[in-house]
């Protein structure tokens, strides 16, 4: 039975609805993970480190899909709650097509800037050369991308969260045996993993772009429209907050690499690369969730049932705070499993990665509270307040902490940085929230 956004949601209709937005988001994770497998094992502590350095500049424009995906589809959900069709499709169009433009425009001056950015995230010799080449291919998807980005999360405002997690399976898998292809059998190294990652872009981008233009049953439909200057910018300020998000994990991780390289080195740097890749897979329920969910929030805001919003919301919050307990506890307990499948050819490099995993992966104790609330303001159209604590999470509290914690504990210090941070944004939302409830009717 198909669910609309009009309905009453129980947790079961919840879970069912949300259910392919988690998936969706855990698979794109696990194939990214798959990328770094094959790398490490065959091509090398080196190639692995190299691709850690320079992939936080690569997914920089990550940001933009995520800006117009997230904003966009509140937007879009609100007015199709106001009852004006047409005008959300003349919207969502006038926003994929910005995403297409945006896309050329980032990729060329992106391909400008790659071998500066990696000298000064501090590859030199050898790790310059592969950050370099890896960069070079990666970033000629740009386009595609950010339209990846952008078009699953309007897939779930089209009432089509299955068909994202169709087209992003199809992806995952491309990707995933073309990696086997490239690197395993062909050992083209870091050069077949980028080629295998921007293939595998490509159907994510393509497919559900040809979907959107193509179907006659879609609420939304890819059509003529016109630039609509209002439309954007209130699309941008309720992206702001995933927006912020996106730009400033990059720039937090290109942070930690510098510190890494100054207080580890090269094993420090690869260590991190194995956390950020099992952190895709754990952030990704809470990512995936909120994604799931923040256009019910929008359309029973745009239709004024506040007794919707209030049920929402408490369901929303219990299943997080549950979440965040059970996925902490598996996070310390698979610790050195999973260091041992990147890392158990090299022993220094398996000890550190161990330690760093098991430190850094307690803030996932607070960080669903956090991911959650900002998600929950973008989706009520208040970009304003999902935006600041967005910027605060990550350009304050994590940008803080792994500054000046590794002064005082030293190389803990820049694993521990996250959980101090996570902790200092998860006070902050309760009090937001606490503070908001009354406004939106939420509580």
């Amino acid at each position: 039975m198909k669910i609309r956004l009009s309905d009453h949601f129980t947790y079961k209709k919840l879970l069912r609805f949300t259910l392919p937005s988690v998936l969706m988001m855990l698979f794109t994770s696990v194939y990214g993970v798959v990328d770094g497998l094959f790398v490490s094992n065959f091509a090398g502590q080196t190639a692995f480190a190299s691709v850690n350095l320079i992939l936080p500049y690569c997914y920089i424009f990550s940001a933009v899909g995520t800006l117009i995906g997230v904003g966009g589809s509140a937007l879009v959900s609100l007015v199709r709650g106001q009852g004006d069709e047409a005008r959300a499709n003349r919207i969502f169009s006038m926003l994929v097509y910005a995403a297409i433009l945006a896309g050329v425009a980032l990729g060329a001056l992106s391909e400008l800037f790659l071998p500066s950015a990696a000298r000064l995230l501090g590859a030199d010799g050898e790790m310059l050369d592969v950050c370099v080449r890896y960069g070079r291919i990666f970033l000629l998807t740009t386009p595609v991308f950010i339209l990846q980005m952008a078009l699953q999360t309007f897939l779930v405002a089209a009432e089509r969260p299955r068909l994202g997690l169709a087209f992003t399976v199809a992806a995952g898998v491309t990707n995933m045996l073309l990696d086997w292809l490239f690197i395993g059998v062909l050992r083209w190294g870091v050069t077949g993993a980028a080629a295998a990652t921007c293939i595998g872009q490509a159907v994510g981008g393509i497919g559900p772009l040809l979907y959107f233009a193509l179907s006659r049953t879609s609420p939304l439909r890819l059509g003529r429209t016109s630039f609509m200057p209002r439309a954007l910018g209130r699309a941008a300020a309720n992206g702001a907050a995933e927006f912020i998000t996106s730009l400033s994990m990059s720039a937090v991780n290109m942070v930690f690499n510098l510190q890494l390289m100054r207080y580890i080195g090269e094993y420090g740097v690869s260590a991190y690369g194995i956390i950020m890749y099992v952190n895709f897979v754990f952030v990704a329920v809470y990512l995936g969730y909120a994604m799931g969910v923040g256009p019910a929030f929008s359309y029973h805001y745009g239709t004024g049932r506040s007794e919707e919003l209030k049920s929402l919301f408490r369901k929303s919050l219990t299943l997080v705070c549950t979440s965040s307990l059970v996925l902490t506890a598996v996070a310390e307990a698979t610790a050195r499993p999973v260091a041992t499948v990147f890392a158990g050819y090299d022993p220094a490099f398996l000890e550190i990665s161990v330690r760093a995993l098991r430190l850094y992966m307690l803030c996932y104790v607070f960080t669903g509270v956090g991911i959650f609330t900002s998600n929950l303001f973008a989706a009520l159209n208040n970009g304003l307040i999902a935006g600041t604590l967005s910027a605060l999470r990550i350009f304050v509290f994590q940008m803080i902490a792994v500054l000046l914690l590794p002064l005082a504990l030293g190389s803990d210090g820049i694993w521990l940085s996250m959980p101090a941070a996570e902790s200092g944004i998860f006070v902050l939302s309760v009090l937001v929230l606490i503070r908001q409830r009354k406004r939106y009717r939420y509580a």
